[in-house]
């Protein structure tokens, strides 16, 4: 039967003050609460108005929101909240010494809030959920290792899921057997690359749609036929297996068929960035040694002063006398007919160019897959389905639009490319082609919502299904207002160039938490883990390790990560919540040690982005003769919006503690990003990117 009032008490063999740094912060509730995803501290400017909590709970496959206010907080002592608006419910956390280094524990709760169902938690019930949840406060005190979680599949064993997987996205079916058997014999002649791929869906539905750019369309045959011209015409430079070719160009068909003429000889290929300066291109070609450029002509000044015995070949059909380049696609495809090319002894090695956030990028060396279950891990989390018209914005030679490449052959699905993106742009593309799913970074995003709502309105989007972002940090402010205006199609893809994938969240997770990073896709495993390599309580903030079938080969200058038993650092840290999601806290080497206190910007720059006039912003940390470090906030206000400085600090100081309120606030008109949308701190640190930077307010 229900009761009024629940008591739970528990012995605790860890001093009050410790255990008052958890449970007398509800904004640390959801990382040992299971159901509390998420808690916002709702401040006021106004004296002796008590502090108010947004928590957002999941319940029996609900999501709530539910607002309670501080009744009672006497430091170390007694915690008590209660409904707000009030009606009659209240709970309260009661501490007290029970001997030398233990502390007793009373939590109570008076008519509990009702489920969405309007039934009632029994006492039982109630009960259960505080133990489960005071046995990770008490892992947590007590260091225990258990922040490692993996995704194994739901059968009984891992192939067998990956087979339930694939079958349920139409990649397995036993519909027109003889076209199965044909994909299948492809891709068992040129392995599971994007070469496979291609060939495999080439000889299954060779007249669908392959490639769909600015200049025209390509089928599945069109692709296969004309990569293996391209194939004969590079064999005629003298390029072979184990030749060494540097790409650098936008989205269009070229870029693919350049890709996979490479793949089909066993090049070593090397994916330049369109960001990069000159002299970074001309360091990473020589560096590499790429005896081959192929390049679009926009690029042919940067290539300038590379070194004589490198050839160029430019990408457009027919090149401009002003255009460097020594041939031309057509040039290669001409007399290129009637060839045979068999698979390579070993495939050519695929060489990504690192972001370059924290200095100088490097070549990281991608793995070949190994089997199908690279794609099922990606398709366990992101609900594609063959014959997907799948937008891809986010750039190829970048490892996320590399990815969704990859993951578009299996599908067989029309891959639509444009070489700049333009925010309306790509809303006109996703209506005029029915898309039906979307690979972006934040920032295009960022771009799409900046647009006005009456120009957003003009394009029908309503054929999406799927948009996966992915490359940087997408602020929670940013998750929200795109999925409010799209509807629930939202996917945070989190991993890097080094460990490929690492946790995916979907739209239930980000309606939950919306700066989640989501829980493992299926054959991947998660690890925070401390400076020794020992895992840490959930809860607790530490490195973040992933394990997985697509771990780098380690970077070209002969550089790698760290691995501990089989997981790879990321280079980010973060935690694990009660409901195990991940959570990511920042960069390994961003965090912020000011007056003794550790800060890591995310959490400020998530309540920053809060601010209805705020774009979006980034805090960096700066000497500081008093306090070692402060904290510096830059700011981008929306278009007609008013802010200064104060406001920010007071807003801040409302909802994270004294020592996480920025010092400094600058407003500039954009922040520095690399070409993929990742924000260069580096430069805001060191006073590159404003040298000049207005005064704060």
């Amino acid at each position: 039967m229900p009761s009024d009032c629940i008591v739970f008490d528990a012995v605790v063999r860890h001093p009050r003050v410790k255990v008052w740094q958890l449970l007398g912060d509800p904004e640390m509730y959801p990382r040992f609460f299971r159901g509390i995803t998420d808690c916002e501290r709702i401040g006021s400017p106004e004296p002796n108005v008590p502090t108010r909590y947004r928590f957002t709970i999941e319940l029996r496959g609900t999501i709530v929101q539910h607002t309670v206010r501080t009744v009672l907080n006497r430091h170390s002592e007694k915690l008590a909240l209660g409904n707000d608006p009030d009606n009659g419910s209240w709970c309260s956390v009661n501490l007290a010494d029970d001997g030398p280094g233990r502390t007793m524990v009373s939590l109570s709760f008076f008519k509990p809030a009702l489920c969405h169902d309007n039934t009632r938690w029994s006492k039982n019930e109630v009960r259960a959920w505080v133990r489960d949840g005071m046995q990770r406060v008490c892992d947590f005190l007590d260091r225990a290792s258990t922040s490692v979680i993996a995704n194994r599949g739901d059968g009984a064993t891992f192939q067998l899921s990956v087979a339930s997987t694939l079958r349920a996205t139409g990649v397995l079916t036993f519909a027109q057997p003889g076209k199965g058997i044909a994909q299948l014999r492809a891709v068992g002649k040129w392995g599971h690359t994007l070469v496979g791929g291609y060939v495999g869906a080439a000889a299954r539905s060779p007249q669908e749609l392959a490639v769909v750019d600015q200049h025209g369309t390509r089928t599945f045959a069109e692709v296969d036929s004309m990569s293996t011209r391209l194939a004969a015409g590079l064999r005629g430079l003298g390029i072979d297996s184990g030749s060494a070719v540097a790409i650098l160009a936008r989205n269009h068909a070229v870029m693919v068929e350049t890709l996979l003429a490479c793949g089909k000889l066993g090049a070593n290929v090397l994916l330049l960035n369109v960001g990069l300066a000159g002299q970074q291109l001309v360091d990473a070609i020589t560096e590499h040694g790429a005896e081959t450029v192929i390049a679009d002509d926009e690029f042919d000044a940067l290539l300038r002063y590379l070194p004589d015995d490198v050839l160029r070949v430019s990408t457009s059909r027919r090149v401009p006398e002003s255009v460097s380049a020594s041939k031309g696609i057509n040039d290669l495809l001409r007399d290129a007919y009637d060839v045979h090319l068999r698979p390579p002894r070993r495939p050519g090695t695929l060489v990504v160019m690192t972001s370059g956030t924290s200095g100088t990028p490097k070549g990281a060396r991608r793995p070949t897959p190994k089997g199908l279950g690279v794609v099922a891990a990606m398709l366990s989390r992101l609900p594609l389905r063959t014959g997907e018209r799948m937008f891809i914005a986010a750039p190829l030679f970048h490892s996320w639009g590399l990815a969704a490449l990859q993951i578009s052959t299996p599908l067989r699905a029309t891959v639509l490319l444009q070489e700049r993106f333009d925010a309306e742009a790509c809303l006109r593309a996703i209506a005029e082609h029915r898309a039906t799913s979307l690979f972006a970074i934040p920032i295009m995003l960022r771009r799409i919502m900046n647009l006005p709502a009456e120009v957003r309105e003009r394009y029908d989007t309503s054929s999406l299904r799927v948009v996966a972002s992915s490359g940087s940090a997408m602020s929670g402010a940013l998750v929200t207002e795109f999925m409010d205006a799209f509807g629930d199609v939202l996917y945070n893809f989190y991993g890097s160039t080094e460990v490929s994938w690492g946790t995916i969240a979907g739209p239930t997770d980000l309606r939950a938490a919306p700066t989640t990073a989501g829980t493992p896709p299926l054959g991947t495993r998660v690890g925070i883990l401390d400076d020794d390599g020992t895992p840490v309580p959930y809860g607790s903030v530490g490195r973040i390790f992933v394990g997985n079938e697509m771990l780098f080969d380690g970077y070209t200058d002969g550089g790698s990560k760290d691995i501990e038993n089989k997981l790879m650092d990321t280079g980010d840290v973060g935690y694990l919540d009660a409901n195990g999601r991940l959570f990511v806290s920042g960069r390994q080497d961003e965090m912020i040690i000011s007056g003794g206190e550790n800060v890591f910007p995310r959490s400020v720059e998530e309540a920053i982005a809060l601010l209805p006039q705020v774009e979006e912003a980034a805090v960096v940390g700066a000497p500081d003769v008093e306090y070692g470090q402060r904290l510096v906030a830059y700011v981008v206000v929306r278009e007609g919006a008013r802010l200064d400085a104060e406001m920010v600090r007071r807003y801040i100081r409302h909802r994270l503690p004294r020592f996480a309120v920025p010092r400094d606030v600058h407003f500039v008109d954009e922040l520095p990003r690399n070409p993929t949308g990742k924000i260069l701190k580096r430069l805001l640190v060191d006073g590159t990117a404003y040298p000049h930077t207005p005064s704060a307010g």
